[in-house]
């Protein structure tokens, strides 16, 4: 336990120092407030619009979280049969890296089009495709590693194809399965966040981020922005306690 705390007395030091000197610079004159507002702005703001930063948070939260949900299962899924037939493996990987390379800027005004003004699907869409790729990618190198006694292990019991990526490759990859989570984590609510930018409904943080900016409001934009990191850190927390849950003998290893 001492420990723990150890390791976290270093960044919170650093962060309460960062913002410190963040406060002193921007009082001193040498950074205009309507630029980069002070931490105790922000602050006021993030206080005085709590609530609308918990219903929009809510609202990009859901979003965020449909869309990682579809994407990871997807990209599980994709990555069990690219490791049980080669030609699909050899195909996948090129189809998966343009999926990735596809930016949210042009995808998210395309699928708002697609679909009605009031619907949240083209945002949930814009997130399973950009958590569709490290999850892909990490579980199919966790499958592809098998240990050779596991491999004959399973031959000697005429184990078939399907019952030995079942048994012994997914749980095998269970770490590569988590790490691609971890990442697509907060790429989830980085996606959801942006995708509000281009239309669509606007009851997301994104949108008030936009909104307040535009009304020069920048410390209410800001409150908005932190608003977000505080969701990206909820679900990159959450991801790391459900590894935890997960694989047990990682932790007591």
């Amino acid at each position: 336990m001492k420990s723990s705390w150890r390791g976290l007395l270093p960044p919170a030091l650093v962060g309460i120092g960062g913002l410190a000197l963040w406060e002193v610079v921007v009082r001193a004159g040498r950074v205009a407030p309507f630029i980069l507002p002070a931490p105790s702005a922000i602050w006021e703001q993030f206080w005085l619009s709590r609530e609308v930063i918990w219903q929009t948070g809510r609202a990009s939260g859901t979003n965020a979280l449909v869309g990682l949900v579809a994407g990871a299962v997807l990209g599980i899924l994709a990555a069990m049969v690219a490791s049980r037939f080669r030609l699909v493996g050899e195909a996948s990987i090129p189809v998966a890296a343009a999926l990735n390379a596809l930016p949210i800027i042009a995808l998210a005004p395309i699928l708002n089009n697609m679909f009605d003004s009031t619907s949240s699907i083209p945002r949930r869409v814009v997130v399973a495709i950009v958590v569709f790729f490290p999850v892909f990618v990490n579980t199919l190198r966790g499958l592809r590693q098998v240990d050779p006694t596991h491999r004959e292990l399973m031959d000697s019991y005429a184990a078939g194809g399907w019952t030995f990526t079942r048994l012994v490759r997914l749980p095998g990859a269970l770490p590569f399965v988590f790490t691609g989570l971890r990442q697509a984590s907060s790429l989830a609510v980085i996606a959801a966040v942006v995708a509000e930018y281009f239309g669509g409904l606007q009851d997301g943080l994104g949108s008030r981020i936009t909104s307040a900016a535009a009304n020069t409001a920048y410390p209410r934009a800001w409150a908005f922005v932190v608003g977000a990191c505080v969701l990206g850190l909820v679900f990159y927390v959450a991801a790391l306690a459900l590894e935890r849950l997960a694989t047990p003998w990682r932790r007591s290893g």
